[in-house]
């Protein structure tokens, strides 16, 4: 009984001390590196905010092209017709009688 109560007392030392080892506050270079790792994030972001602006701009430019369209249409012959949703008028000028356009 005494070896199982000295055992038994050995093991809950055991058990306390890395309890007493434990800090009880945040290693500060853990902080700081957190910090750092936090800032290059947002300076990885920024550069591609800047790198990615005129790209976005030239998409929304398309995007407001593509509004100038009628959705496609597939003729019986295969062929696929996207028609202007106002028609473009020719700088020659359009005869209104024949239609004809001048070249």
């Amino acid at each position: 009984m005494t070896r199982t109560l000295l055992a038994l007392t050995l093991t809950a030392a055991l058990a306390v001390t890395p309890l007493a080892a434990q800090q009880t506050e945040p290693d500060p270079s853990f902080e700081e590196g957190f910090s750092l790792l936090g800032e290059g994030a947002r300076l990885i972001l920024r550069g591609l905010q800047s790198e990615m602006a005129p790209m976005l701009e030239a998409l929304g430019e398309a995007m407001e092209d593509v509004k100038a369209y009628d959705l496609p249409e597939v003729l019986e012959n295969g062929d696929i017709l996207i028609r202007r949703k106002v028609p473009l008028v020719p700088e020659g000028g359009v005869d209104p009688e024949t239609g004809a356009t001048d070249l």
